[in-house]
C-alpha cells in the first residue's frame, strides 16, 4: 500500500510496509465495527414516545459483556501488533547480517558527511572517500553504517529503504542496509535539529558496479557533480547565497546568518 506512494528500495522495506498494513487493518476494522455498533445503538435505542427511559449501573454480568468480551478482543489483538513488532524489530535493529561494505554517515547542523570504507572495508584508511550530501552505495550489496552527530541530535531517515534512526551525540551506533533498486533517492534528517532542519537533505544513490566505479573515479579525479544538487534542481547553491534577500529580519537571513 506505501509503496504506491514512496518507492521500495531495500530489502527489509517490505517488512516494514507489511507491519503498517497489519495495524491498518486491525484498527481499520475494529474501528468500522465500532462505528457501526455506535449508529446502530443510536438508532436501536432512539428517544421514542411512551417509552421510558432506563438507568443502567452496569453491575450486572450482562451488562458488563458489552465491555469485557470487546476488551478481550483488542487485548489479543494488541497482542498480535506486538508480536509482529518484535519479529520486525529483531531481524531489522537486531541482527547485522555480514556486510559487503562500510560507511560513517556524521549529522551535522545542517548536512550530512559520508565515509566510504573503500575497496579494503576498514574505516580511517588512506582507501577511504568521503563525500558531503551524496552516499554511493552498489545494488544487491549489503551496508552496515556507523551513524554519529557532531552537534545535537539528527535522525538519518531514508524513506524509500524504510530506514530512520536517530543519531546522538557522543555515540556511534549501528545499523545496515542492503538496496534492491536502483536511483537516486531521498536523504532526510527527521529530528528537528535548529533553524536548518527543512535543508539538511541529502542524497543516496544505488548504482550498479559500472556506474559505481564511474562516480568513484569521478569523485577521486575532482570532474563529479553532486546528484543531491541536481536533485535540487541546481549545481551550485550555497547557504551564503541567500544573504542577499532583500527582505530584512526574514528567515531567510537569520539562516544565512548563522553559516
Amino acid at each position: 500500500m506505501i509503496e504506491y506512494y514512496v518507492y521500495k528500495a531495500s530489502s527489509f522495506a517490505g517488512d516494514i510496509d507489511d507491519l503498517f498494513v497489519v495495524i491498518t487493518w486491525i484498527i481499520g476494522v475494529c474501528f468500522l465495527l465500532t462505528l457501526g455498533a455506535f449508529i446502530y445503538f443510536m438508532i436501536r435505542f432512539r428517544r421514542k414516545e411512551g417509552v421510558k427511559a432506563e438507568y443502567i449501573t452496569g453491575e450486572k454480568h450482562k451488562e458488563k459483556k458489552w465491555t469485557h468480551y470487546p476488551h478481550y478482543a483488542i487485548i489479543a489483538l494488541d497482542v498480535v501488533i506486538i508480536a509482529v513488532n518484535i519479529i520486525v524489530w529483531v531481524h531489522i535493529k537486531q541482527t547485522l547480517p555480514p556486510k559487503d561494505n562500510l560507511v560513517r554517515v556524521i549529522g551535522q547542523q545542517w548536512s550530512w558527511s559520508f565515509i566510504d570504507s573503500g575497496p579494503d572495508g576498514v574505516l580511517d584508511t588512506a582507501d577511504d572517500i568521503a563525500t558531503v550530501n551524496d552516499l554511493h552505495v552498489k545494488v544487491g550489496e549489503t551496508y552496515h553504517f556507523e551513524l554519529q552527530a557532531r552537534d545535537v541530535i539528527h535522525n538519518f531517515s531514508v524513506p524509500v529503504f524504510r530506514l530512520r534512526q536517530d543519531a546522538l551525540p557522543g555515540r556511534t551506533i549501528k545499523g545496515w542496509f542492503k538496496p534492491t533498486m536502483t536511483g537516486s533517492f531521498d536523504i532526510q534528517c527527521a529530528e528537528m535539529c535548529g533553524y536548518g532542519h527543512g535543508i539538511m537533505g541529502g542524497a543516496i544513490t544505488v548504482h550498479t558496479e559500472e556506474s559505481y566505479n564511474e562516480t568513484i573515479a569521478q569523485i577521486k579525479n575532482g570532474t563529479y557533480e553532486s546528484h543531491y544538487q541536481k536533485r535540487m534542481g541546481t549545481k551550485t547553491p550555497l547557504p551564503s547565497d541567500t544573504s542577499q534577500i532583500e527582505v530584512e529580519g526574514s528567515f531567510a537571513r537569520l539562516l544565512a546568518s548563522v553559516f
